[in-house]
């Protein structure tokens, strides 16, 4: 599965800025409203430590690329249109937005932590603006959205439920569209406490309260605190962890992974991204003002956060936010390669809790009607068919036709 994560907010907020940088895109950055009127789709990477030196081989990446000992797992990143009040109801790019953002497997909410836009999106000077309640904002559309889909389907799912379908089933049929689960419905209705309400005695507290907590749990969401190299951003940093508590707020400053790339492409400097330093590699060909932007990168961005927060965000929503684990299938058990002989060729990213039988359906979707067990190559260990994977294992699936995966 490729994951998809959209990247939300209101216009301004650097969302494109962040885009480019995490692809290396060149989407139109501007300080118009709306620049990004249509959604934008491009692959950036999660990424994560490989296993080829921990087994002393030389891996041959085929799904993914391995440089300096790190796998770089091909994910969708979608830049959306910014959103304005009401988009809930339509307004303005509203309903393309919605629309789109329910493909999104998780969303990364950027917002200005400089403070530099209104309330509308509109550029500000630097401390006028309010996070806080820009984060706010976007969220209430988002549950709205929810909610509507909601209320405006009241006659269909009581008349569903009264002709026997377990509310559970006609909750998650209506939001099936948007990547709703049925465990999402089940823990939402749990939470909300109207698991043993009747539909019908349903008031609009009780839907928003549902709506609210179905938004969360189907479309978790990281807050990436952006142009965090603004002087004051800091401040509004502490306030949004404070009062988003339970939301994971990562700091960054995506014009400094911008520059940082773009340079890398160039051979100025040597950088992976999500390091935590980079290399001038040729100095001489470095004009002042370069200098000066690497100069302030390293001491004001990597020497107070460590990162520019543009791929560490990524990687958490992977790996923290959506729980993935990478797993390495392969053929041969003796040489870790596939049919084709390549050494540890792919990654392939499975849910917390995914079993053998999940892989080999990840794979192929036959390939779990013959398979007896899989084996643990790290410890040598035979594997049930509903043993649960855990992240970096290496695994061969062993089937009644004693065939192995490739």
């Amino acid at each position: 599965m490729v994951i998809k994560i959209g990247i939300i907010g209101k216009t301004n907020t650097g969302k494109t800025t962040f885009f480019n940088s995490a692809t290396l895109s060149s989407s139109e950055i501007s300080t118009y409203p709306f620049t990004t009127k249509t959604p934008e789709s491009s692959v950036a990477n999660a990424i994560t430590l490989c296993v080829h030196m921990e087994f002393n081989v030389q891996d041959e990446p085929n799904n993914s690329k391995c440089t300096d000992g790190w796998r770089y797992v091909p994910v969708e990143l979608i830049d959306l249109p910014g959103l304005i009040k009401d988009a809930w109801k339509g307004k303005g790019l509203g309903n393309q937005f919605l629309s789109i953002a329910a493909q999104s497997d998780a969303l990364l909410h950027v917002v200005d932590c400089s403070g530099s836009i209104d309330a509308s999106g509109k550029i500000s000077e630097a401390g006028t603006g309010d996070p806080v309640s820009d984060f706010a904002d976007i969220e209430e559309e988002l549950i709205m959205w929810y909610q509507k889909i909601l209320e405006g389907n009241r006659d269909k799912v009581s008349k569903n439920i009264n002709s026997g379908t377990e509310l559970v089933d006609a909750f998650t049929e209506l939001y099936m569209g948007i990547g709703v689960k049925k465990n999402h419905v089940i823990t939402a209705l749990k939470t909300s406490e109207l698991e043993e309400k009747k539909f019908d005695d349903y008031d609009s507290q009780d839907t928003k309260q549902f709506a609210k907590i179905l938004r969360k749990i189907s479309k978790p969401t990281l807050i990436v605190a952006n142009k965090i190299d603004v002087p004051g951003a800091d401040k509004n940093f502490n306030r949004l962890r404070e009062r988003y508590n339970e939301v994971i707020t990562v700091p960054a400053s995506a014009d400094s992974e911008l520059t940082l790339r773009r340079a890398e492409q160039q051979n100025l400097i040597k950088y992976s991204p999500g390091s935590e330093q980079f290399e001038i590699v040729n100095p001489e060909k470095l004009n002042d003002k370069q200098k000066k932007a690497l100069d302030f990168i390293k001491k004001d961005i990597m020497g107070e956060y460590m990162r520019t927060g543009v791929q560490f965000a990524i990687n958490v929503t992977v790996f923290k936010l959506l729980k993935m684990n990478s797993i390495y299938p392969v053929a041969n058990e003796d040489t870790l390669s596939d049919k084709k002989g390549r050494v540890l060729p792919d990654l392939i990213l499975v849910k917390e809790g995914a079993t053998i039988k999940d892989l080999a359906n990840e794979i192929h979707t036959g390939l779990s009607k013959g398979l007896l067990y899989g084996k643990d190559l790290r410890y040598n260990l035979r594997l049930p068919t509903h043993y649960q994977l855990r992240d970096r294992d290496v695994i061969s699936l062993v089937s009644a036709t004693k065939k192995s995966t490739g």
